[in-house]
């Protein structure tokens, strides 16, 4: 297999997409956030699987914005690193979620309510230091840079300007739903689920589609640079 910048670039946009796919995924498996979750096959996988969505997510995003750095602007990159940021700490607080909570139901089990309580929202009766900032700094870096990216991925006019708007939309949409039920505030997720998909296989497309062009004017050159008898 030949390893070319566009290659890699198309390989992003898949990643994209399946982090997207698996975003969407685990809202419909994931156990409640509750202590007795944490000590079942159920609460691991799922978490591994937002741990690979979250891994995923970040080499997508970041093919997303190679792909057109010098189009996107200041506003890009602010936004590409305040969401690119958002899963470095979501890929982290999966880790500990899926390999070390279960390990503090047992021994410690007030302090593993309380650690499944930051999402599930739930007082917490431990003062858990810097970690109670995970969910609103998390929510700001997903909310702020999915609206800034989205906005800079319209004004590039690289990437399909639907799949932007859906970005916008999902980043605008996701207070709106955390005023609801934890369960219900899950089908956020949807929308920017849909448009990490949309996203990735436009990159995909396009990467793909250039490079057929290019593919295409070296041919020719090379036609024309041929000696003729």
């Amino acid at each position: 297999m030949n390893i070319t910048p566009s290659t890699l670039t198309r390989a992003a946009g898949i990643f994209a997409a399946l982090s997207g796919l698996l975003y969407i995924v685990i809202q419909f498996i994931h156990p409640s956030d509750v202590v007795a979750s944490l000590t079942t096959p159920a609460w691991v996988i799922v978490h591994v699987l937002s741990l690979s969505m979250a891994v995923l997510g970040l080499v997508g995003l970041a093919g997303l914005y190679l792909s057109q750095v010098k189009k996107l602007g200041l506003l890009g990159l602010i936004g590409y690193l305040m969401f690119s940021l958002f899963f470095i700490l979501q890929a982290a607080f999966n880790f500990a979620e899926a390999f070390i909570a279960p390990l503090l139901a047992g021994t410690a089990p007030q302090l593993a309510e309380d650690f499944v309580g930051l999402f599930g929202r739930y007082a917490s009766e431990t003062d858990l230091g810097p970690l109670a900032l995970v969910v609103p700094v998390g929510s700001a870096l997903y909310i702020l840079g999915a609206l800034l990216l989205g906005i800079a991925i319209l004004r590039a006019h690289v990437l399909s300007r639907g799949a932007g708007i859906l970005l916008i939309a999902a980043a605008v949409l996701t207070p709106v739903f955390g005023l609801l039920p934890h369960n219900i505030e899950r089908l956020a997720a949807i929308p920017m689920g849909l448009a990490l998909i949309w996203l990735g296989y436009s990159l995909w497309s396009t990467e793909r589609k250039n490079a057929a062009l290019k593919e295409g004017r070296d041919e020719r050159r090379t036609q024309d640079a041929a000696p003729t008898r």
